[in-house]
């Protein structure tokens, strides 16, 4: 069996967890948060007072995205919109959200079913104020570090490789209230007649996060981790799924920014770390950063003529499935912005590096810290999962067809806009 001796809860093969899984959604014209969403205003500008004949290639058309599509469910953003085709200096600027760019990474975009590509709709319709996404790289072979992330906005796709494919995003609900969970049904019974005190979702979320969310997992399973999908051994020991549960809670609070999962000890802010602003970067427009390093003999990151530090190594070579954490967030805050240019469009960009930015930088060094602070204790929680009985998946509950559906489906044609995707 992958996961060592004795029965194991197979996920997500053989009985899944959480049923319903889908891909991230591909938004237009992001942008870091950290700078205002005025860098989208900007290019919205451009686009809408273009001429006609210079509109289409600004716009970047793709199969899923054209310049003559109009939204027709009336729950979706761009409803009741023109197409970008016919727009006028009267059209308003589409609604700006923020959303899941990459692990720890979160980006504005426009979310508009005339402009986004590929959207989900199911997600924007899931999501909420209690909603949070864990996001495993299912479909792929998992690199270094921790092999599952989260996000209290809606991902991007794909969260690991910033392209299309792989239905590696899981709700933990299935409805934008947060009243109806995305676990399979009676398993969290199942759980509760072992354990003496049945769970509920957050509990499960929380256990399937100390355990993937941590660096230990693919340590200790690299072998098994050559196929493709992490498998989450299911305690069946309930002082050891408490355990497990309440750790991860922490991790998923900290890893959404303080966003989810808070309690009386877990307020709105994440806790400061060691890093500080050693010397600011510049607002000098002249001067915006484009390139950082680091120093490992003095611990610090230099963004242009600004550092950072103290910044332990593990942290600077800190990666959620290959992707380090901390490079790739600075990479796209750089003058020559890392990924894919589509249009002349991508080369409006911030005129100087804000303080905001600087800020976001650092509440980042100071989650990942803390996260390195609990590895000892996540990696004790995995052994003794590992240790002890666990559940086969004979054991268990499968889902039903039903249960792996998205919610609320949508099926149009014509010029109108398709919203029946892969993912569903």
């Amino acid at each position: 069996m992958p996961l060592g001796k004795g029965a194991y809860f197979d996920w997500p093969r053989t009985v899944d967890l959480f049923p319903y899984h889908t891909a991230g959604a591909v938004f237009y014209r992001s942008w870091p948060i950290g700078e205002t969403e005025s860098v989208l205003g900007t290019r919205w500008e451009r686009l809408r007072d273009a001429k006609a004949q210079d509109r289409k290639a600004l716009f970047k058309e793709s199969r899923d995205r054209k310049i003559g599509h109009t939204v027709a469910q009336p729950d979706l953003s761009g409803h009741g919109e023109p197409p970008i085709r016919d727009l006028t200096q009267a059209s308003p600027q589409p609604k700006t959200i923020r959303y899941g760019y990459r692990s720890f990474d979160r980006h504005f975009a426009f979310y508009d079913f005339r402009v986004g590509d590929f959207i989900r709709p199911s997600l924007g319709r899931m999501y909420g104020k209690k909603q949070t996404f864990l996001i495993c790289p299912d479909t792929l072979i998992c690199g270094h570090g921790a092999i599952c992330s989260v996000s209290a906005n809606i991902p991007d796709q794909h969260y690991f490789r910033g392209s299309f494919g792989g239905k590696d995003v899981i709700p933990l609900y299935r409805d934008a209230d947060g009243t109806e969970p995305n676990v399979t049904a009676g398993l969290l019974d199942a759980l509760g007649a072992e354990y003496d005190t049945t769970p509920d979702a957050e509990d499960l979320a929380a256990y399937v996060y100390a355990l993937l969310g941590g660096q230990s997992y693919t340590r200790r399973f690299w072998n098994e981790l050559e196929t493709p999908g992490p498998r989450v051994p299911l305690t069946k020991d309930g002082a050891t799924f408490a355990e497990a549960a309440k750790l991860g809670s922490k991790l998923i609070w900290l890893h959404t920014y303080a966003e989810r999962f808070r309690d009386k000890d877990r307020g709105d802010e994440v806790p400061r770390g060691k890093a500080t602003t050693i010397k600011g970067v510049s607002a000098d427009p002249a001067r915006y950063p484009a390139e950082y390093a680091y120093d490992p003999t003095t611990c610090a990151v230099a963004v242009g003529d600004g550092r950072f530090g103290p910044v332990a190594p593990e942290v600077w070579e800190f990666e959620v499935s290959g992707l380090k954490v901390v490079q790739s967030w600075l990479g796209y805050r750089m003058k020559k912005r890392a990924g894919k240019k589509s249009s002349a469009l991508d080369e409006i960009r911030p005129e100087h590096w804000t303080a905001r930015m600087s800020d976001d930088l650092l509440e980042l060094l100071w989650v990942l810290e803390t996260t390195l602070e609990m590895e000892p204790n996540l990696e004790e929680v995995l052994d003794k999962v590992m240790a002890g009985p666990c559940f086969a998946a004979a054991e268990l509950p499968s889902p039903t067809p039903e249960e792996r559906k998205a919610p609320g489906k949508v099926f149009v044609s014509g010029d109108q806009l398709d919203m029946f995707t892969a993912d569903e």
